[in-house]
């Protein structure tokens, strides 16, 4: 058989003019970033981390929410030494000392997680999983990582704030650009979630899946904690609502309150090996009987 050659490229007539080649158009940025592209951003904000995830083996997670400012205990004296020296702001800095205690509480028990997880027969179980900057998400990834554990961090593209930490796995640190993609991925995973102390966007993450687990929308046994009585109880009035007639008194069951790292670490470890260790992966499995003509999943 004659062999195969590359033919040569035709010259072309008219005064052999040419003009720039454009570029295909998944290369192309300008295309990539503009309106009309909108759905395959989203699309590639869901197909590019399931394919990481399926690469790292990652079944389930334990997620960690809180506050973005709020320090280790080793950052929170050095301000506050600071500020004694200075004598100004002393209070504010005697205020973060004392919400420091989340900071090393978070990092404790994402290390007490990730070492009992390693433990199982299948060591890429209930992985820790934060928004991957700073503060409380700071402490929960610090904590994975000094067990040495696997751990992931859904960073988001913010104008503040929102720096990567230097602890979550590099192969698992991700950025996003819509909320809307990282909460799916904060979600879908999840076989626990630890509410830490935090503002806007860790009380939107405790009403949005509440609202999910409330209406069933959300069908696994998921446990969340909230961590920090005292805090959680100025800051959200459950019972009101419940006085208000707006919620339930069971509606206060999906959730777990304590100051304990031991009992959060009991409670979590309970549930996990109860309803979720012969279940891995994604699984949307109800956690609760539905009522006839419920919709399938």
């Amino acid at each position: 058989m004659a062999q195969r050659t590359t033919p040569k490229k035709p010259q072309g007539g008219g005064g052999g003019r040419t003009q720039p080649t454009p570029p295909l158009a998944f290369l192309d940025e300008e295309f990539l970033t503009c309106t009309d592209a909108r759905t395959l951003r989203i699309l590639a904000e869901y197909l590019e981390p399931a394919a990481r995830f399926k690469a790292e083996g990652i079944q389930d997670t334990i997620v960690f929410f809180g506050s973005a400012r709020i320090a280790s205990r080793e950052n929170a004296q050095k301000e506050l030494a600071a500020a004694q020296a200075a004598k100004q702001g002393v209070a504010a800095a005697r205020r973060r000392l004392a919400m420091s205690r989340y900071y090393e509480d978070a990092r404790e028990l994402a290390r007490r997680l990730t070492e009992w997880s390693k433990g199982l027969s299948d060591a890429k179980r209930f992985i820790v999983c934060t928004g991957g900057g700073p503060g409380i998400m700071e402490a929960a990834n610090r904590g994975a990582a000094e067990a040495k554990g696997l751990n992931i961090g859904l960073n988001i593209a913010l104008p503040f704030e929102q720096d990567c930490n230097g602890y979550s796995t590099r192969s698992l640190t991700f950025q996003f650009h819509y909320f809307f993609m990282r909460k799916f991925w904060f979600t879908y995973f999840a076989k626990a979630m630890v509410f830490m102390p935090g503002g806007f966007g860790t009380l939107d993450e405790v009403m949005e899946v509440l609202t999910l687990c409330q209406t069933f929308k959300l069908k696994k046994r998921l446990p969340l904690v909230l961590f920090g009585t005292e805090f959680w109880r100025k800051a959200i009035d459950f019972n009101a609502l419940v006085r208000a007639g707006t919620i339930s008194r069971d509606d206060l069951d999906l959730l777990y309150r304590t100051d304990s790292v031991d009992k959060a670490f009991d409670f979590i470890t309970n549930e996990l090996i109860e309803y979720a260790l012969a279940s891995p992966g994604g699984t949307l499995a109800p956690w609760q009987e539905l009522g006839a003509g419920a919709e399938p999943e």
